[in-house]
């Protein structure tokens, strides 16, 4: 029987490789990923990031929003429970903290100062290493 540490907190939750992200490194563009595989969290992260850059807030957090949310979705079916590490360093999981990440700075950016705090301790207990890699807002 293996025994665990229960006092060392959930385990790092993994999402499953997602084979359309690979379109992206190609070189389509993310609104045709995201059309053509809406459960691309790397296509919704790359479309809020774009939007976000060009200075359409309302545009990136609603395609912020889309990667968070799906995101959410797709921990909850790989055994995530609301809370514990969603490691940075396993590449699967970036899309979705990047849209988190995105999302955060859509809501600064709309003056939604509650959500864009939750967004960042969220991000912050989820994966330190994304935290800093994206950086804050």
């Amino acid at each position: 029987m293996e025994h665990r540490d229960l006092l060392a907190g959930p385990p790092a939750t993994h999402l499953p490789a997602d084979p359309a992200a690979a379109e992206l490194a190609t070189g389509i563009a993310p609104e045709a990923v995201a059309a053509a595989h809406p459960a691309c969290l790397a296509a919704w992260a790359a479309l809020a990031e774009a939007a976000l850059a060009r200075g359409e807030t309302v545009t990136g957090y609603a395609f912020a929003r889309t990667g968070y949310h799906r995101g959410l979705d797709q921990l909850r079916r790989a055994g995530w429970h609301g809370h514990g590490p969603v490691p940075w360093e396993h590449e699967p999981n970036r899309g979705f903290l990047r849209s988190l990440h995105a999302l955060g700075q859509a809501a600064a950016a709309l003056g939604e100062t509650g959500e864009a705090d939750r967004c960042r301790e969220f991000l912050r207990d989820a994966s330190p290493t994304a935290a800093s890699e994206l950086g804050t807002w």
